[in-house]
């Protein structure tokens, strides 16, 4: 119990020094801080999940732990991520002020939140439309592989790039 307690620890420490280097370097990028949030923030915290996943798919005869790896990871990078936070500042707000509500005003979160589900929407399509065709979500011909790949890519440049300009 005492080395969960200590990494939770280092990992917010950790968290703490990428995202103000994340946040100097969008700030000196010129990039706005959601922007910086989304793309290097996120890409630091999906990288080891990536090679977790890229081990999985070789090791196994079928991508179903790689691909449950990312979607679980991700999950997880969500619901603690925006939950916990909002969990800590409404207990603050009701210690603090006294008050019963903590209101936030979500900027762009509308935006940002469908357009992540239609690119994620799109993605399982693939995942889909590559299980049934091919016969797995990995694998099949050199061509059908980059084409995936092409896609995968362009929604994430998709997702940023309209992120940005909103």
């Amino acid at each position: 119990m005492p080395c969960f307690f200590a990494a939770l620890t280092f990992i917010g420490i950790v968290t703490a020094i990428v995202g103000e280097v994340a946040g100097l370097m969008g700030c000196v990028i010129g990039l706005k801080p959601g922007i910086t949030a989304i793309t290097f923030v996120a890409i630091g915290t999906s990288l080891p999940d990536t090679f977790a996943s890229m081990t999985a798919a070789r090791d196994s005869r079928y991508a179903d732990s790689a691909v449950g790896n990312v979607t679980g990871s991700n999950s997880v990078n969500v619901f603690l991520g925006l939950g916990l936070p909002w969990v800590i500042a409404v207990i603050y707000e009701k210690a603090v002020n006294d008050s019963d509500s903590y209101r936030y005003p979500a900027k762009g979160l509308d935006l940002s939140v469908a357009l992540f589900l239609v690119c994620s929407l799109v993605g399982i399509g693939i995942l889909v439309f590559r299980r049934l065709f091919v016969g797995g979500e990995l694998g099949g011909s050199p061509a059908g592989r980059k084409i995936s790949a092409f896609i995968f890519i362009s929604l994430w440049i998709i997702y940023i790039t309209i992120c940005s300009l909103y």
